[in-house]
């Protein structure tokens, strides 16, 4: 088995999908490709040289970080909401699982599947015995799927690097551990150089333990490999593959036309006729430090310097510019905020066709976590029942993703006013852009018309002793 999983591997660390993992989240943090580049030039025998004394820009113009948090905040920038028929449960859900704990988690967990492909949640306990979901780094797992549609894992194998203090030396040492994780435990080994497997302790474990009543601790396995897949498509493609070379282009433009700018001397090309000089170093030298040059007249010619202008138009990059970043833009499925349609009082039609290729390739995505937060609930009901808290296994819960879409609220509230009398006030409210929990702004409301009646009631009480004194007065 070992040796099956050391080709697992190796296979792995030099793999496409590995590399464009390790893509995604280095474009994200700004450390692209321009950052390498070097100057060259035409060198002896046709053969691409390195030139160092020209101007060498490498302008990192990160649009693709924009994208990743434009996708994943349209999709869980807002806390997802959590619903069901069964009240209570429903509420320890919100407060222990799905809470602002976990939007952090969820969000984090969003970047990765966006940057790699998928995204990886492990489910264990921390020392109070309260069950949580830790991220763990795509790049560093190799799922073994039981089925080509990816759905149901065989085992998991966990690659991390680990630093090791060792007394006699002064420098720190770094060793890669693997974890195998399958429905038997976790088997700990060390990766070697060469690529072998060697068991360390603690060797094996059980994925969890709990201490009963009279203090006995009994380790115990999940049902399931304990690892929640988050996929940004069925594919597993991540957004770098769609638009890396564009990402590429626009840095490459931006850093071309900042050499441009810099090479005065070069934007004009000299003509030397009888030049007195000794070659064409020591005339860019002079001509650099003294803006002049000295041409004597030889053999009977005429001295002179011509020039053949060289003029750089900002016009024809920028519009090459604008072309590149509205494809990526459009290869990305996101939006423009600065986008024409948004000028004045945009209206929902203008917007709606905006955020329409986000939106559909939110779609998509939602379809993904969905399963996978159905993955997540199947974790948190065995662990209620584990620790006696109930048996929720046959309850139903939907979760629905609040989208953060961009509204023009005048426009909504009009048609909210409009719809009174035609449709429940209960849609109304729910469709009413201040309203986050339709259910309390209903018992707000309701709260409100009963103080209104406590105090008309109060009001005509009043009025009516107030008659009353006065027809006493006047009988009197």
């Amino acid at each position: 088995r070992s040796i099956r999983i050391e080709r697992e591997i190796r296979r792995f660390k030099i793999s496409i999908k590995r590399h464009e993992m390790y893509c995604g989240e280095n474009y994200y943090k700004g450390k692209q490709d321009i950052l390498r580049r070097k100057r060259t030039a035409i060198g002896e025998g046709g053969k691409l040289e390195s030139v160092d004394n020209l101007p060498n820009n490498r302008i990192v113009d990160n649009q693709y970080q924009k994208m990743v948090d434009q996708k994943n905040n349209f999709l869980l920038g807002n806390p997802i909401t959590v619903q069901g028929d069964n009240e209570e449960y429903i509420k320890l859900l919100q407060q222990q699982y799905f809470n602002a704990k976990f939007c952090r988690t969820l969000i984090n967990c969003g970047k990765d599947l966006i940057n790699c492909g998928i995204g990886w949640l492990f489910p264990c306990h921390n020392q109070f015995g309260e069950l949580y979901f830790k991220r763990i780094k795509p790049y560093e797992l190799i799922p073994g799927w039981k089925d080509a549609e990816h759905t149901e894992l065989d085992y998991m194998i966990h690659i991390y690097p680990v630093v090791v203090y060792e007394k006699n030396s002064s420098e720190d040492k770094v060793v890669e551990r693997v974890e195998v994780c399958d429905e038997g435990g976790i088997t700990y080994f060390e990766l070697t150089n060469s690529g072998n497997l060697i068991p360390v302790a603690p060797f094996h474990s059980n994925y969890f333990a709990m201490t009963d009543c009279d203090g006995v601790t009994t380790e115990y396995n999940w049902l399931k490999i304990p690892f929640i897949p988050f996929k940004f498509n069925a594919e597993e493609i991540p957004l770098i593959r769609r638009i890396k070379s564009l990402q590429d282009a626009v840095n490459a433009i931006e850093s071309n036309f900042q050499n441009a700018m810099e090479e005065d001397v070069r934007n004009t090309i000299m003509v030397l006729v009888n030049y007195d000089g000794t070659n064409l170093g020591e005339f860019r030298r002079n001509l650099a430090t003294y803006g002049a040059v000295k041409v004597n007249t030889a053999d009977g010619g005429g001295g002179d310097v011509r020039t053949l202008q060289i003029e750089v138009k900002a016009e024809n990059y920028n519009a090459i510019l604008q072309i590149l970043k509205k494809a990526l833009i459009e290869n990305a499925m996101g939006y423009d905020a600065k986008d024409d349609r948004l000028g004045g009082n945009a209206n929902e039609l203008n917007i709606q066709s905006m955020y329409s290729d986000i939106d559909l390739d939110a779609n998509g995505t939602e379809i993904q976590l969905q399963a996978a937060l159905e993955e997540m609930l199947w974790f948190i009901n065995a662990h209620l029942y584990n620790t006696n808290v109930g048996d929720f296994s046959n309850e139903t819960v939907d979760f629905i993703f609040n989208r953060n879409v961009m509204i023009n609220e005048s426009i909504i509230i009009e048609n909210c006013q409009k719809s009174q009398g035609v449709i429940s006030d209960e849609t109304i409210i729910a469709k009413h852009p201040w309203v986050d929990d339709p259910q309390k702004e209903l018992e707000r409301i309701e709260e409100e018309k009963q103080k209104n009646i406590e105090q008309y009631s109060n009001v005509f009480n009043d009025n009516q002793d107030d008659n009353t004194n006065d027809n006493s007065d006047g009988d009197e």
